[in-house]
This record gives structure tokens, C-alpha cells and sequence, in this order.
């Protein structure tokens, strides 16, 4: 017997004081699964626009896309999981979407789009709902409304990634990790470039495994199923496990900046690309971080790049009128501080001539002359050639900056960076959401 189209989506059910949006996903699917439901997509975790200020750590969502035999019966199920499985006395503010639909509606998906790099209020999330059919339980503020629209209306037609999250039982939550560091570099190394982010060989430092009191063990990221399925099998972790779940995801994406920004009208928490020029000299400050100011169509904007990101010592080789490319969040100004563009990625496009004025080379040796005071000209000390008329010349400096992408360091990547290795590799299309009928 066939069963009901059904999209279940929520967001924001964590708290910095514990929790966890994709454990609560685990939970649910199983709970599905036992009632006699079908899976017809991986579950997905979708990372939202990551500068929102009121965010919880990752700014991630969920959907699962599912073939139910009654609907009403998972609808309150679902419902009432997310109420008892979320952390509404410590700050969480979930939402809980449904929609009894083979596709999902145009609306619901430029909804998505827009949440994934601009600012969305629950306002702008009810109206979406109404106007496509999708029921929805709120609580606390019930901005999570945002995130679980975002989540369902986020097809990943074109590139994704997968994770393999790993479960700790209840009674480990808040013990430390144990991660053995070898197996971790042997998996990475073993699996390159088809996963990524596992390790920071530069920090000596595993990526894999977060340090708060969630239930994560550990999450992996790749390119496919399989690859990321096949880490607890090398990791051997000594802790029994929950257990885990493959999800699809548009982490390591860049999604989040693929809109180009107008720095005429660019808005506080926006996230994008801007295509400029470099206007002023970048200046390091006190920590390292480094600050330069741009220019795109006549509008000027400061421009930051943070020690963490490892690019400071690239921007501080950046001239006034070299071209870039940058993929930015916008942090909002205050009465003290205008807006800034802050650097995600740095690409140089092209290099501005750079020149230093020296002192003229003799006609007769080829050394380079000295000058005999204002308006008197230049002598030669090696061949003692005298020339009243000669003048300082411009000379081009070589550059120490190369045309090309920089990206963060590992560490300081977020969830959505996209990582060297996965330039040139990105899925173009296909494996995306297009609808029931087709499973």
C-alpha cells in the first residue's frame, strides 16, 4: 500500500545549555520508521544563514521527506517529540513544519534561498506557510518556524554533502570524547579528498569531535554515503554509541554566498560575494586582525579579515586598486563603528601595479647615482658621471601576492566553508528533491 507524501521539517530545539536539532532528527526517523514510515530521501541537515545573531552553534535545520500510512498519526507524533525533545526552559525557540505534498511549492523554496544568506522574521515564516499549505506548531517565540521552512523548501539539486553523525548514550553526555588521534589522520589521509575537515595537521588538532554536553560523538563530512559511513569502522571508538544516521547536507557548499552584494544597500547579518577593488592599504591591528577599506561602483565599505582565518598575512600584501573577490557576512554597525564586510574568502583577481621611486642609474656604468642636493642633479660614486638633468624614476616592485583563492584554515572554518579540496569536485546537479513520484 502506498503511502502519504509527507515533509517534516523543525529547527531551533537546542540550547547553548544542551540538546541537539540532528539527535532529536535520529530519534524522530526511528520513530517513524517503527510506525511504518519511508525514508524516500536521507534526512536533511540544512545549515541557514550562519551571521544571525539569536542563532544556537550551527544555525542548522532538519527535513525529512517521508511515505507515512497516516499522516495525522505522524503529524502528532512529530509534534509532540519535538515539544518533549527540545530545550524549551533553556532558551530554544522551536518550530515544527508539515506539508502533505509531492513537491514543494516554488514559494517554500525562494523562502529557503533567501533564508540561507538574509535575515528572515517568523512574520515573513507564518505567511509562507499559510500561502503553501503547510501546518506548523510553534513554541517559546517560535522563531524555529524560520529555520524549519528554510530546511523543507532547500531542495540540494545541486551540490551537497553528507555527514555521518555518531550518537553517545544519555549517561556520557558531558564526559570528554575519547578520540584516538592516529585513526583519525589514517582516515583522513585515506579517504582525501572525498572527505574534509576531519583534522588540522597545521594546529595538530581533531575536527571531528565537538567539546559541549550535546549527544554528538562525532560528525563526519564527505562527498558520498559511503565514505562517511565507513569512518566508525576505522575510528573504533571505544564508547558504546546510540547509534547514527547519514545525513544530506549543504555544509562545505558555500551556499550561504553565492548572492552578489551591492554595497550601496547592503544590509547588517547579509551574507554574499562582493567583487571590488582594494581602496586603502591594509593595517594589522592589535591581535593580528587586519582591516582595509573597499570600493565597488563609487560605495565604500571596511573590509576585515580575522587572526583566526589565517588570511591576515595575505591581506596585509594587498595594494590600493588590486581586484578581489570576496565572500563576506556583514556585521551590523553601531554608533561608534560603521558596517563591515567580514572575510570568509579572499580571491585576487588582479594585481595593481605597485612602484617605488629610486634614485636614477648612471649612463656610463649602470650603478645607481646619489643626488647633490635639490635641483642639482645626480653624481655617480662608483665612475664619478655627473648629470644635471636626471630625475627619480619609478621602479615596479615585484609583487608577493599571487592571483588565486585563499581560504580559512581548517579550524576556523564554519559549517557551511567550502574546503580546498572540494574546488573542482562540487556536484552540478542532480540527486535533489524533485518529488515523490520519482522514488
Amino acid at each position: 500500500m502506498a503511502g502519504v507524501p509527507l515533509h517534516i521539517a523543525f529547527d531551533d530545539t537546542d540550547s547553548r545549555a544542551g540538546r541537539c536539532t540532528t539527535h532529536l532528527a535520529f530519534r524522530v526517523a526511528s520513530g517513524l520508521k517503527d510506525m511504518g514510515a519511508k525514508l524516500v530521501d536521507y534526512p536533511l541537515l540544512i545549515r541557514l544563514n550562519p551571521n544571525i545573531p539569536w542563532k544556537t552553534r550551527g544555525n542548522g535545520a532538519v527535513c525529512l521527506r517521508a511515505e507515512v500510512q497516516d499522516p495525522g498519526r505522524a503529524v502528532d507524533y512529530v509534534r509532540q517529540a519535538v515539544e518533549e525533545g527540545s530545550a524549551i526552559g533553556s532558551g530554544a525557540n522551536p518550530g515544527v513544519a508539515f506539508l502533505q505534498s509531492e513537491k514543494v511549492p516554488e514559494q517554500l523554496q525562494k523562502f529557503s534561498a533567501f533564508a540561507m544568506c538574509d535575515v528572515s522574521s517568523r512574520q515573513m515564516a507564518e505567511k509562507v506557510a499559510q500561502a503553501c499549505s503547510v501546518q506548523y506548531k510553534t513554541f517559546g517565540n517560535g522563531q524555529g518556524l524560520v529555520g524549519a521552512l528554510g530546511a523543507m523548501g532547500c531542495l540540494l539539486g545541486g551540490d551537497h554533502t553528507f555527514e555521518l553523525i555518531a550518537y553517545r548514550k544519555q549517561e556520557n553526555c558531558g564526559t570528554p570524547r575519547v578520540v584516538d588521534e592516529s585513526r583519525v589522520v589514517r582516515f583522513s589521509k585515506e579517504t582525501y579528498p572525498f572527505t574534509f575537515n576531519n583534522y588540522d595537521a597545521n594546529h595538530g588538532r581533531v575536527l571531528i569531535a565537538p567539546h559541549g554536553p550535546d549527544p554528538v560523538f562525532i560528525g563526519v563530512r564527505g562527498e558520498n554515503p559511503e565514505v562517511v559511513s565507513s569512518a566508525l569502522s576505522i575510528l573504533q571508538p571505544e564508547e558504546e554509541l546510540e547509534g547514527s544516521v547519514v545525513f544530506r547536507s549543504n555544509q562545505g557548499t558555500n551556499m550561504h554566498l553565492q548572492a552578489e552584494l551591492d554595497l550601496r544597500a547592503v544590509k547588517a547579518y547579509t551574507a554574499g560575494f562582493v567583487r571590488c577593488s582594494v581602496k586603502s592599504k591594509p593595517a594589522a591591528m592589535e591581535g593580528g586582525h587586519v582591516f582595509f577599506e573597499v570600493e565597488q561602483q563609487n560605495a565604500l565599505m571596511l573590509a576585515a579579515v580575522y587572526e583566526p582565518t589565517g588570511l591576515a598575512n595575505v591581506a596585509t600584501k594587498l595594494e590600493p586598486g588590486d581586484r578581489i573577490e570576496i565572500g563576506v557576512g556583514v556585521r551590523k554597525g553601531t554608533t561608534k563603528h560603521p558596517k563591515v564586510l567580514n572575510i570568509e574568502y579572499l580571491s585576487v583577481l588582479s594585481l595593481a601595479p605597485v612602484y617605488d621611486v629610486q634614485n636614477p642609474l648612471c649612463k656610463m656604468c649602470g650603478a645607481r647615482m646619489k643626488s647633490e642636493g635639490r635641483n642639482k642633479g645626480y653624481q655617480c660614486d662608483k665612475c664619478k658621471f655627473r648629470d644635471p638633468h636626471a630625475q627619480k624614476v619609478m621602479v615596479e616592485k615585484e609583487r608577493l601576492l599571487k592571483t588565486g583563492l585563499y581560504i580559512p584554515t581548517p579550524k576556523a572554518h564554519r559549517h557551511l566553508t567550502k574546503p580546498v579540496q572540494r574546488y573542482g569536485i562540487e556536484k552540478i546537479a542532480g540527486g535533489g528533491f524533485s518529488g515523490f513520484a520519482s522514488y
